[in-house]
Parts: structure tokens; C-alpha cells; sequence
């Protein structure tokens, strides 16, 4: 069940708005957990249920919607050049004092978000308490290599299918479409049907594709936008805070992907969700909140 947002709004970032919403009370003294979805391109509607977290621990829930998408400004127009890591960094930054929890807050970031809150991570903020690096790989060159084994693990032709697609340029094609349908239910959302938070965010991203198309590409396992190169591995070793690793059995970000993390951050734990795949807070609701519950209450 939803739980009922304490506050909601925007706050100026430059000339452009970033949405957030607020469960629980900023000023209970517990270190505020911040959302930060993934995409890039995405929202923040299907990390809803993190907000069962301010109940049960104290914490309060800070979710946002990144520059580009959901409630906050949309910027259709804008092209490679504009979308860069370092501006979602310094919108993050910018949430974070606006909102006055800049000392004291700490971050769950999930894939394309646990990225970014690595990457802030690793430049030692000094209000920072904890991070949680839910799904994430820790390069899109080891995401790109675990993808091309997970395709060829598909039902046979239907990597043929994609592959055709991608050559031709094709990926807005139904038929294309149809052939990503076998990874996602295996690797992306195991459960049927897709859970409404899920679904939410999932079409929200197709509704204004400029964020993900030129980050990321056109579907998860095709990456040929800016972050393409992109890596956090060299700034594991400067994070400073108590992590904690969730990924699932059959996510998309495989163990390999998430295996730097585990290697280079020196304060880390791993949890890995058995029934799960890229979504473990809703796959596995009740024991990712038993996990998440107690990792908050240890801060």
C-alpha cells in the first residue's frame, strides 16, 4: 500500500525545477535516505515502496525525479552535451542542501542511480552516513560484456532478431520491441503482471525517451549512448561510508558487473536477492525491507 508523502514539491536547480516528495519528518535527527532511480531517463515512481522505510526505521524517505523526466523539467530540445553525469551529480547536490539534509543523509541508488550515488560517494561529502548500491554495475564496459552473455542465453533467434535491428538501425520497430519482451521477463521484472509503480516509470521513459536514448540507448541491453565508456571504479576505494551491495540472482547486472564494487569499496557488505532479478524491492518486498531495515537502523 502507497504511503502518504509528508510533503511534496520542486526546488529550483538553475533555471529548471527538480520534483521531489518527502516521507517522514527531516528533522526527526535520522539520516534522510535518498532515492536515486535509475535510467537514465527514469522516475521515481517504481522506488515507491522505499517509503515504507521512514516508518519502520526513522529515517525519512527523500524521493526525485532527475532532470528530464516525471514532475521535474522536461528539456526535449537538449542533446549530448547537456546530459552529461556531472549534471545529474550537481543536481543531487543541489536537492540536498535545498532541502537542508546535506549533513546527514544517506543515499540508496538503484542501477543507472547506483552509479551516481557512487560516484558522489567517492568525493567523501562530509554529511554523507551511508550508501546502498542497489542493481548497479560498476562500468557500462562490464555491463556491455555481461549483456552479450545474457543474450546469447535467450530462446533461439530472438538475439538475431535484436542484432538485426541494431545493425539496421531498426530499435523503434515493433518487431524489435517484441524480441526485448524475453530479457526484461527474465532479467529486468520476473514478476507477472509488472507491478503498477513499475509499469508507471517504465512508459514514463517512453513518454520523453531524451534523457535514456542519449545516455543509455534504445533498451537496456544496447548501450550506445554517452555512458557507454563510463566507469565508477576509480573512485571505490574513496567511499567512505558503510555500503551496502543488493543485487538479484537473475539481474541484469550480473555478478561480474557488481564484483569492483565488492573489491574496492573498503566498508562493504553483499546481499543477493535468490528470487530476483533487477528489482529485488519488488520482487522480494519483504525481505528486501527486513535487509533495508536493518542496515538503516545500524547507521
Amino acid at each position: 500500500m502507497a504511503v502518504a508523502p509528508s510533503r511534496k514539491g520542486t526546488v529550483p536547480f538553475g533555471e529548471y525545477k527538480t520534483w521531489y516528495r518527502v516521507t517522514g519528518d527531516l528533522d526527526s535527527g535520522r539520516p534522510a535516505l535518498v532515492a536515486v532511480h535509475g535510467g537514465p531517463g527514469s522516475t521515481h515512481d517504481y522506488l515507491l515502496n522505499l517509503a515504507e522505510l521512514a516508518e519502520r526505521t526513522g529515517c525519512p524517505v527523500v524521493h526525485y525525479d532527475q532532470l528530464g523526466n516525471g514532475g521535474s523539467t522536461h528539456l526535449p530540445g537538449r542533446g549530448a552535451d547537456f546530459w552529461t553525469v556531472q549534471l545529474f551529480l550537481d543536481e543531487l547536490d543541489n536537492l540536498l542542501q535545498a532541502l537542508g539534509i546535506a549533513d546527514n543523509y544517506a543515499l540508496y541508488g538503484q542501477s543507472w542511480g547506483g552509479l551516481l550515488a557512487a560516484r558522489h560517494a567517492g568525493d567523501r561529502p562530509a554529511g554523507l552516513r551511508g550508501l546502498v548500491i542497489a542493481n548497479a554495475p560498476a562500468s557500462y564496459p562490464l555491463w556491455l560484456q555481461e549483456m552479450a552473455v545474457l543474450r546469447a542465453q535467450l530462446p533461439p533467434g530472438v538475439n538475431e532478431t535484436l542484432l538485426r535491428h541494431e545493425a539496421a538501425g531498426t530499435t523503434s520497430s515493433d518487431e524489435y520491441y517484441e524480441a526485448m519482451t524475453p530479457f526484461y521477463e527474465k532479467h529486468v521484472c520476473r514478476l507477472k503482471p509488472w507491478p503498477r509503480d513499475y509499469q508507471a516509470s517504465f512508459y514514463e521513459v517512453y513518454n520523453d525517451p531524451t534523457v535514456y536514448f542519449t545516455m543509455n540507448g534504445p533498451s537496456e541491453f544496447h548501450v550506445i549512448g554517452t555512458l557507454r565508456d563510463w566507469s565508477v571504479e576509480p573512485h571505490l576505494p574513496n567511499i567512505a561510508v558503510p555500503t551496502l551491495l543488493i543485487s538479484g540472482r537473475h539481474d541484469e547486472a550480473t555478478p561480474v558487473t557488481v564484483q569492483p564494487y565488492q573489491d574496492l569499496i573498503p566498508d562493504v557488505r553483499w546481499e543477493l536477492f535468490e528470487e530476483s532479478s533487477h528489482l529485488p524491492h519488488l520482487e522480494e518486498p519483504e525481505l528486501f525491507q527486513e535487509v533495508m531495515t536493518g542496515y538503516l537502523k545500524s547507521l
